[in-house]
């Protein structure tokens, strides 16, 4: 199993005071939480895309770039890049230069996008949203696989062979498939082949098995081998020293977040209680001390049929620095250790 975090690049305001850090002070930060994860160990590390005040991730293959030049080993990817509202000519020239920085080390997390702001900021219309993704899925998976494209389609100009370049690193970047809950993108990663990552930031893993296994079985319908239907889950976790410090660390900027959200969407503003919840052996957060972590891991796995990644996101805890900084190590350090000691570095 391979072990990763994801990052929103959250802006989050102080709980007691209000105010928020410099954009430049967040960007600092999280380019060294991703140097941390590399020296320990850690498999992968995703930048989300949003176009919101709350983050700081609108141009994700910048960051990555970034941290590109300033690690070694770990694995750098989206999480997600909203294809729907992209052009992907352009997506596949920045993560194939993404790769070329980071000498074969990029891999492309697309999605429909949990949220509508980048429709309208690039002249899309949300009663298209799926189909602009089906659409352009279907050419950024052409575009990996060949130089010069013949390719039409209804959202974008067509092309007529022209060369798309660079070409990257690798052979092929790996293109996963990021999904909620729509059995529809299950199915679709399914028939297609490709890797799937499942966002489950609530409720309990369990729930999610139905999906996965349409995703697999649709896939086996369709001629892909059972060994090709990756399964990965991004959930929401953090480690501390002890249960408590972790909760009590990740929470307040959680509320928060979840609150304004809500607010937009009409749900009822989180409590502490539905926050333990989640937390508790049965919840779909990943927070606690490290054997609380790894044994909620494993958990996951089993309950899903298997599962090859799981990313931790941990975005919310971003104003305890130093605290992020240590769950970081913590994963890699301790967590890691024992998952691979019964998964290995993929399952």
């Amino acid at each position: 199993m391979e072990i990763g975090i994801d990052s929103f690049a959250a802006i989050l305001p102080d709980p007691v005071t209000g105010t928020l850090p410099s954009a430049t002070d967040r960007v600092a930060r999280l380019i060294e939480e991703v140097e941390v994860a590399d020296r320990v160990g850690l498999d992968v590390f995703g930048i989300g895309e949003h176009h919101r005040a709350e983050f700081l991730d609108s141009a994700p293959t910048v960051i990555l770039a970034a941290v590109a030049a300033r690690t070694s080993q770990i694995r750098l990817t989206s999480a997600v890049t909203v294809l729907s509202a992209a052009d992907p000519v352009r997506v596949f020239q920045e993560f194939a230069t993404l790769d070329l920085i980071a000498k074969g080390r990029a891999e492309i997390v697309v999605g429909r996008g949990s949220f509508v702001e980048a429709f309208p900021l690039f002249g899309m219309n949300t009663r298209d949203y799926d189909d602009l993704f089906a659409e352009k899925l279907d050419l950024l998976l052409k575009l990996g696989e060949k130089t010069h494209v013949k390719w039409k389609g209804r959202f974008r100009p067509a092309l007529d062979i022209q060369g798309v370049y660079p070409r990257p690193h690798q052979p092929r970047l790996p293109i996963w498939v990021g999904v909620g809950g729509t059995p529809q993108s299950f199915a679709r990663a399914g028939a297609l082949g490709l890797p799937l990552m499942v966002a489950i930031i609530g409720g309990s893993f369990d729930r999610f098995r139905p999906l996965v296994d349409l995703y697999r079985d649709t896939g086996i319908r369709a001629g892909h081998s059972p060994d090709k239907l990756t399964v990965g889950v991004h959930a929401m976790g953090f480690v501390g020293e002890t249960t408590t410090a972790a909760k009590d660390a990740f929470f307040p900027g959680w509320a928060h977040l979840t609150t304004k959200i809500g607010r937009e969407r009409g749900w009822i503003p989180p409590t502490r209680e539905q926050f333990e919840q989640m937390a508790n052996p049965g919840g779909a957060f990943l927070i606690g001390d490290p054997a609380t972590v790894a044994a909620k891991m494993r958990h996951a796995s089993e309950v899903l049929g298997g599962v090859s990644r799981i990313t931790f996101q941990m975005s919310t805890a971003s104003l305890e620095t130093a605290a992020m900084k240590r769950s970081i190590e913590l994963l890699g350090i301790e967590v890691a250790p024992i998952i691979r000691a019964t998964h290995g570095k993929k399952q």
